[in-house]
């Protein structure tokens, strides 16, 4: 009993604070994040990197679905927030992890087979162009994997993307091991760099500029699921560069109700495969959510996965509007809706859980990692 109120209360860490005056503006919440933290770690097995990279994942598992589920036990939390870690040379290890709440005062199976429809009705996704658009915020925070995915730059050296960018849920992709991350920077006609002159060459076009990964990290969540049970749930993973990438990124912050957010609507730019080498970015209002998941409508094609949805709303310590990313754009899913079919796309949302692991994967102290 004790372990099942724990859960709850992580489960209900969120506090709102909306306020009720007529001149509301979409404000973040306040949060009290609990803390996960490593506890032991294994060596691995080197993996054999022989799965292809799905650039998508199909869950016959809906909102109904999830909704409907048994509240995992404490221990298949924990379970679940456990993770591995790949390494460049291509080692391997395993965390296992606790979850503390302190006060506040403390400092201590794929679905049916069917033509994936994943726009609807007329395509309402915007092509960027021009290094004005693409070079700036919050554009500029959308990066290419090697794998074929979109990630999201989220601190200094750090990457957010899709789990299944990475690992199918039983090996890794073909790939991982040698997993580089693409920057779209202008293509000078002259072969210079531009940025020290005044008088440099007009760009001709974009190229990738690409960084390679020193490690990687994903849930056991992911691993141990698959897409038709727990497994989209913890659909993410952080990618460390081995040098920074010296660019503006975007914070990550605990997902707070569809209700709550700005028109109802979430954002997101990705490279999908139908327009390549560019930037796409869609806007598009949440349909359903569960406690872990966002069920919308927003046009995609294969290739935006991985990307960082986030929204814009008021930040009340600093007196200023911010972006931050919610949640982890996964894929395409059919829904059984009372017999009907129906496609959604899902994005994996940030909860205070997982703001806590993502947190300290990026910080490595906990410390920093009590606001989301």
């Amino acid at each position: 009993m004790a372990a099942l109120s724990t859960l709850i209360l992580l489960l209900c860490a969120a506090k709102d604070v909306m306020p009720s005056s007529p001149h509301w503006k979409p404000t973040w919440p306040s949060y009290r994040v609990p803390v996960i933290l490593p506890q032991s770690t294994l060596n691995l097995d080197k993996p054999q990197f022989d799965a292809e990279a799905r650039l998508e994942v199909v869950s016959p598992c809906g909102p109904a679905c999830h909704k409907s589920s048994p509240l995992p036990t404490y221990e298949e939390v924990k379970n679940y927030l456990s993770y591995e870690t790949l390494y460049a040379n291509g080692s391997l290890t395993e965390t296992e992890v606790g979850i503390y709440i302190l006060s506040n005062g403390g400092d201590g199976s794929r679905g049916r087979s069917r033509t994936k429809r994943q726009i609807y009705g007329y395509d309402s996704r915007f092509s960027i162009f021009g290094k004005d658009f693409l070079l700036n915020y919050p554009f500029s925070t959308s990066v290419k994997l090697s794998t074929g995915c979109t990630g999201t730059l989220v601190a200094e050296k750090h990457v957010l993307t899709a789990a299944h960018c990475i690992h199918d849920g039983k090996s890794y992709v073909k790939g991982a091991q040698k997993l580089r991350v693409g920057f779209l920077k202008p293509k000078y006609k002259d072969g210079s760099k531009g940025s020290n002159s005044t008088n440099s060459a007009m760009p001709e076009k974009m190229k990738f500029q690409w960084i390679r990964v020193k490690r990687t990290h994903v849930p056991k969540g992911w691993i141990k699921g698959n897409a038709n049970d727990i497994g989209m749930d913890y659909d993410y993973a952080l990618l460390e560069l081995k040098k920074p990438h010296k660019r503006k990124f975007m914070k990550i912050g605990v997902s707070p109700p569809a209700r709550h957010l700005p028109g109802g609507r979430i954002h997101f730019s990705g490279y999908d495969n139908d327009r390549p080498g560019n930037l796409v970015y869609r806007f598009c209002d949440v349909k359903d959510e569960t406690y872990d998941l966002l069920y919308q409508q927003c046009d995609a094609q294969p290739g935006a996965s991985g990307s960082g949805v986030y929204v814009r709303m008021w930040k009340r310590q600093n007196h200023k509007w911010e972006r931050k990313i919610i949640g982890i754009f996964s894929g395409h899913q059919w829904v059984d809706m009372n017999g009907t079919p129906q496609d959604f796309n899902v994005a994996v949302r940030i909860t205070p859980l997982k703001y806590a692991q993502i947190c300290y994967w990026i910080k490595g102290n906990y410390l920093d990692c009590r606001e989301g």
